[in-house]
Formats: C-alpha cells, sequence, structure tokens
C-alpha cells in the first residue's frame, strides 16, 4: 500500500469506516502516481488504490492511468452502474480533497468540465443512455445473414475464383460489421445489465471475429481512458509497423529503431488501407442513418477520457449537436470528416511523422 499523506486539516467525522479520515492538497495526491504507490481522486474524494489496481475487473493499467489525477469522469463514463461500485470504493477511502482545492487537477479548465458534466447529466435527461433493443437485433441479423450467404455460394457454387471473390466480398463486410457490433457490446452499451453485455459480447469477437474479449476489453478501455496518449494509449502503438503523432517518430529516431523504413510510410499503407475502404464504405451506406462524429480533444482541458463510451451509437445523431455547441463555446477544435478526408487526412499524418523520424534518425 501506499505510504500516507501529510494532514492538511483534520475532520472530526469518520469517513473510511471507524477511521479518521483526512484532507490532501494536488500536491499530495499527485505524489502517489508511482506503480506500488497509487492514489486517485472520484469526485472528491481520495482513494489509495494501490492493491485494488492488481483486482480491478478492468484491468491493471487502465486504473494505473489514473493514479495521482482525478479519474472522476473515467469512472462515470465506464460504470453504468456507478452505486454498485461504490461498495468496492468504500473501503479505499482514505480521506478528500481540501476545501480550498479545485475539484479537477493540472490545468484543467474548470467552467468546461462543468459545462461537460452539464453534458452528461442533460443527455441522461434525454435518454441518450437507452439503447433501442431492435436496432442491435437487426444489426446481428443482417450479420448472420451475411455468413450464411456466403456458405451459400459456396455449396451452391464450389470454390471457383469467381466465387471466391463474391465470398471474400461478403465475408469482409459482414466483418466489418461485427467489428462494430463487438464494440457496441463491450462497451457495456447495449442491456443494462453488464453480465448480458459480456456474454453477447464474448460470443460475436470470440465466434464471429475469432479474437479474444478479455484482450479487446483491456487494450480499449486503456484508449478511452486516455485517448492517443502515446505512453498510455495501446491503439496509438501500431507495432512498429507505423510511428504516429510527434513524439513517437522522434523517439524512434533518436534510438536508431528502424524497423520499417517509417519515411515511406504514406506509401505503404495503401497496402493495408485500401483492403479495409471497401467493407467500411459498405459499414456507412448500411447504416446511413447513424452519424459518426469525430471530435478532436487531443490537447483540450475538457476531460480525460473519451466523451460517453457506454452511450448507444444510435444515440450520437442525437448528442453530436449538443457536442458541437460545447466545444464552440470552448474554443475546442471539432472536426467532422467524411471517410475519404478521414483517409486523406491519415496518409497526411503518416507523412508528417515519417517524416519526424527520418530527420531524428538521421541528425539526432
Amino acid at each position: 500500500m501506499g505510504g500516507g499523506g501529510q494532514l492538511t486539516e483534520p475532520v472530526e467525522t469518520s469517513a473510511c469506516g471507524g477511521r479518521a479520515a483526512s484532507v490532501y492538497t494536488w500536491d499530495e495526491v499527485q505524489k502517489h502516481c508511482h506503480r506500488n504507490d497509487q492514489w486517485l481522486v472520484i469526485n472528491r474524494k481520495v482513494y489509495n488504490v494501490t492493491q485494488w489496481a492488481k483486482r480491478h475487473p478492468g484491468g491493471l493499467r487502465v486504473i494505473s492511468h489514473y493514479a495521482g489525477e482525478d479519474a472522476t469522469e473515467a469512472f462515470l463514463a465506464f460504470h453504468p452502474n456507478p452505486k454498485l461500485v461504490q461498495k468496492f470504493l468504500k473501503p479505499l477511502l482514505i480521506g478528500e480533497l481540501a476545501v480550498t482545492e479545485p475539484s479537477q487537477d493540472r490545468n484543467k479548465n474548470a467552467a468546461v468540465v462543468e459545462d461537460f458534466q452539464a453534458l452528461r447529466t442533460r443527455a441522461e435527461g434525454l435518454g441518450l443512455f437507452q439503447a433501442q433493443p431492435l436496432f442491435f437485433c437487426l444489426h446481428l441479423g443482417h450479420i448472420l445473414l451475411l455468413e450464411l450467404l456466403a456458405w451459400m455460394s459456396v455449396w451452391l457454387w464450389g470454390t471457383g475464383w469467381r466465387t471466391t471473390l463474391l465470398c471474400s466480398f461478403i465475408l469482409a463486410v459482414a466483418q466489418a460489421q461485427a467489428g462494430w457490433l463487438q464494440h457496441d457490446f463491450g462497451h457495456l452499451s447495449v442491456f443494462k445489465l453488464s453480465r448480458w453485455n459480456h456474454i453477447f459480447h464474448k460470443f460475436i469477437i470470440g465466434h464471429l471475429k475469432g479474437a479474444s474479449g478479455n484482450w479487446w476489453n483491456h487494450r480499449h478501455f486503456q484508449h478511452h481512458a486516455k485517448p492517443n496518449v502515446f505512453s498510455k494509449d495501446p491503439d496509438v502503438n501500431m507495432l512498429h509497423v507505423f510511428v504516429v503523432g510527434d513524439i513517437q517518430p522522434v523517439e524512434y529516431g533518436i534510438k536508431k529503431i528502424k524497423y520499417m523504413p517509417y519515411h515511406h510510410q504514406h506509401q505503404y499503407f495503401f497496402l493495408v488501407g485500401p483492403p479495409l475502404l471497401i467493407p467500411v464504405y459498405f459499414h456507412i451506406q448500411i447504416l446511413r442513418a447513424i452519424r459518426v462524429t469525430m471530435v478532436t480533444v487531443l490537447s483540450s482541458p475538457m476531460s480525460g477520457c473519451s466523451l460517453f463510451p457506454t452511450m448507444p451509437r444510435h444515440n450520437y445523431q442525437v448528442l453530436a449537436p449538443l457536442v458541437r455547441a460545447l466545444c464552440e463555446k470552448h474554443s475546442i477544435p471539432y472536426q467532422e470528416k467524411t471517410l475519404w478526408r478521414g483517409v486523406a487526412d491519415v496518409v497526411r499524418s503518416l507523412k508528417n511523422s515519417g517524416d519526424l523520424w527520418m530527420d531524428a534518425y538521421l541528425h539526432k
């Protein structure tokens, strides 16, 4: 367990199961951000999660990413039933923030955080966290229909090259659809009971995709907890095939890491990119009613986590104008892109990162 902090202000009432509670400053909380010493703050309450982190159902890393920080938004975002989780938090409570301390840590903008919390409350009031079962039933149904259609094609017409191409196309679309659907269940955004979400998630990702549900959860929740943070978001790690952003390519260049010719990564991307575009394109065409919104909050003080991962995606189109209004109010960049514009931006970004790698590799 992590060591105790300095007592800033005595508290007469007991808040830790009979033990005297303490109050802490942010400076004290932020010292406890190491592997064997982890504190975090939720709703101004300070918790020592050093030992609990190893037993955390969401994985050790995702909770450790908030060591020494305010985890309020992440706690609400990842737990559909916060009251149920409170029983696990109670034994970990060691105190609270001093009354003179702000609710948010580091350089977060208090006004933005307050408006973001108001946005969540409004979204809950509008019922945007309630799923439409028919939407997900139809989604699963058409995936199974595509799988059956591919099987029937082989049964009726054999394994000639025409049938092979047709089945490849059908199954590519089905796999793209299954990828999005397992994403919904993995985010606990369909059923009210987490258990049913987990059951369907394991079925879809395990039987239709052939992957591990636990592996996906532990990686993807980290992504939503710290989106695009190089050392914490596993989705930024391209397994040495690509270097992305401004930090990773320079680090690789300085260390003379050259698993691939990264200055050509925007070109060899097309060996991977185009085969993925076909199923993605048809995914968009089939689900035209869904408005996919890209919100850029990479450097903003808005929130440490990616918006509302447990919200059913058929409600994104309702939420999008509300998010846009919040971003405009606080001058936070907000981007909404077509598929083709997104691909062009990917290529441009890969080229910029590749150039950074080459410059560091040759000159630093």
